[in-house]
């Protein structure tokens, strides 16, 4: 069966973006895929993390999974720490990729700045991380954002060159699965900027954990424009924020911004934001309960935090074997 393997940046705050652009994909992957979900904590402390705030976050993820309807029976959820050989396959790949290649990954650079040279090693190197967690279980395939891809394209050189230096097809060749609306959402308060958790402004993002009122605020005081909204999506030209909550709205539906505009194109903001805050709530709200309760529970959580690590390390232990006889490991024990 083909396997799919993700993880999610335990760093607090997940909001609307993080949840239509990946976790909600997460529980529509299982009846095809054999999945598994990670916390990936071990990236999260390529920049610093307050450590009480990353076992809170790392809980707080592994609820989304679960409220979202990922089944941990079925599938695998667990935090990459407690599986070391991803950091053991991390060093092999830290010396088959090439300089060059994370040189050229964008995401290192905007995350830097202008303080590259104050940057953790871990932060540079990071996308090797990416590649062991995915190749480690042998994964066919990757659920990736826009942000992403140039990292699962390095996955897939790391791949390639590790099979043709050692004349062994050990890696298959990852393909991505990019879905289609809401893969971007941008923030309520600027159209032309990504919906970030790292945002000042709680107003720039619904959250997985707000309530109804919550939600019902954001939604209402959202960035808008001057004009109704647009009857045709050629009309979302220069019209960032309209275009926004349309895709949002399509997104929560399930249909497309067509079909959005098709009932609401021509109408005021106003209506259609009420329109949207009934959307947005309806689709929203169990989710968030069921997080909350989850996260009433650490106990229950971090139950299935330990029976996925074990699961998931079952899997690695065999396939990092083989990769450390191909390497020429000697193994003694």
């Amino acid at each position: 069966m083909k396997r799919i393997f993700s993880g999610v940046q335990p760093t607090g705050n997940l909001h609307l973006g993080n949840y239509l652009g990946a976790i909600r994909n997460f529980a529509r992957l299982q009846d095809d895929y054999e999945c598994i979900y990670c916390v990936v904590d071990m990236h999260a402390i390529t920049v610093w993390q307050d450590p009480a705030a990353l076992k809170a976050n790392t809980r707080e993820v592994t609820a989304t999974f679960l409220a979202a309807g990922v089944d941990p029976a079925k599938h695998i959820i667990f935090n990459q720490s407690q599986v070391p050989a991803h950091a053991e396959l991390a060093w092999i790949f830290n010396c088959v990729a090439r300089l060059g290649w994370l040189n050229r990954m964008t995401q290192f650079k905007e995350k830097a700045g202008k303080h590259r040279e104050n940057a953790s090693a871990g932060l540079y190197v990071y996308p090797v991380l990416m590649a062991a967690d995915i190749l480690l279980y042998k994964a066919t395939h990757v659920p990736v954002g826009e942000d992403q891809k140039q990292h699962l394209e390095l996955t897939r050189d790391v791949a390639q060159k590790f099979n043709n230096d050692f004349g062994r097809e050990v890696f298959p060749i990852v393909e991505p699965l990019i879905f289609g609306e809401a893969t971007r959402v941008m923030s309520l308060r600027d159209g032309s900027k990504k919906m970030s958790k790292s945002d000042p402004s709680d107003y720039s993002r619904i959250t997985m954990t707000d309530g109804p009122d919550e939600i019902a605020q954001k939604i209402r005081k959202a960035k808008t424009d001057p004009l109704p909204l647009p009857e045709t999506v050629e009309g979302f030209d220069g019209r960032p924020e309209a275009a926004n909550l349309i895709t949002i709205y399509a997104a929560l539906a399930d249909i497309t911004p067509e079909a959005v505009l098709g009932e609401y194109g021509g109408q005021q903001f106003s209506d259609f934001k009420k329109a949207l805050t009934d959307m947005a709530v309806e689709k929203l709200g169990p989710v968030g309960q069921e997080m909350q309760r989850l996260m009433a529970d650490p106990a229950h959580v971090d139950g299935i935090l330990k029976d996925g690590a074990e699961r998931a390390e079952a899997l690695a232990r065999p396939i990092l074997a083989e990769i450390y006889d191909v390497v020429g490991f000697l193994n003694v024990r």
